[in-house]
């Protein structure tokens, strides 16, 4: 059984429509695949109904934008109640920051000659439960200011880039309270990498493990084989599932992001959701 645990489709930040983005996992020959849109569950419905169709086991998912000691930590969730009120109240909350910051990004885009407007974001957003970086990007790409979506994160819209502005994000041992109480299961989506290896020390860790975590994302391009096998010690002392996953996100991404690229083993599979 393959099963890839972390896809996104363009109901956030990836180019597939979750239906497509299902039967493209179909095509990459996953048996299981997740939809993790960025603190939205919009595109569950249209999942569900294209993996019913196709063969494929979706697991309803989500990535949810959190923060420790003022460091982005990203969390994923699968299988909770999205009707749950206090949890629907803080992925409002962070949605809202993602589209606050859009007019000081443009701009600060504006100031070195980088002409994107609000209208030309939103082209590129389409059924996205909000605009964010990446439709700045792909609108810089439109307008032929640059080639490729991640030239824009190198300089630009990356936390240190010359159009980055800060935004909310949900506190990380909140999220994951809210996630268990919604009755679904919390994993720390790529752990060691773009900064969150800064906060996410064993002893945090520890700590996530006894407020309810589930499960540490292990196997991710964004990990070396040295950060792999230190990860997945810490999860077997703390009890936690161990991951694999793609981090789809369609053109979106580059190309080693593709469906299946890493999985989850079957047993770490029952453990988390069986």
């Amino acid at each position: 059984m393959r099963i890839d645990l972390h896809t996104h489709s363009n109901r956030s930040d990836g180019t597939d429509t979750p239906a497509e983005l299902v039967a493209n996992a179909k095509a990459a020959g996953l048996d299981v695949v997740a939809l993790t849109d960025h603190d939205a569950t919009t595109g569950w419905d249209d999942a569900l109904a294209a993996g019913e169709a196709l063969g494929v086991h979706v697991v309803r998912g989500i990535e949810i934008s959190t923060q420790l000691h003022g460091e982005s930590v990203h969390l994923l969730g699968y299988e909770f109640d999205p009707d749950h009120q206090p949890l629907v109240e803080e992925l409002r909350r962070v949605l809202h920051g993602r589209e606050e910051r859009l007019p000081q990004m443009l701009d600060k885009l504006a100031s070195h000659g980088i002409d994107i407007t609000m209208a030309d974001v939103a082209a590129q957003s389409g059924d996205a439960a909000a605009s964010g970086r990446p439709h700045i990007a792909d609108a810089m790409v439109a307008k032929h200011y640059i080639g490729h979506r991640d030239e824009a994160f190198h300089g630009w819209l990356n936390s240190s880039g010359k159009a980055y502005v800060d935004r909310y994000a949900a506190p990380l041992f909140e999220a994951v309270r809210l996630l268990k109480e919604a009755g679904g299961r919390a994993v720390i989506a790529h752990p060691w990498s773009r900064g969150s290896d800064k906060v996410l020390t064993p002893e945090a860790l520890e700590e996530l493990a006894a407020a309810g975590l589930d499960g540490l994302e292990v196997d991710h391009n964004d990990h070396d084989d040295e950060a792999r096998r230190e990860l997945r010690r810490i999860a077997a002392d703390l009890d936690l599932v161990t991951t694999g996953s793609s981090d789809y996100h369609g053109t979106g991404k580059s190309e080693k992001f593709h469906l299946g690229v890493h999985t989850t083993d079957p047993e770490q599979y029952e453990r988390l959701l069986g």
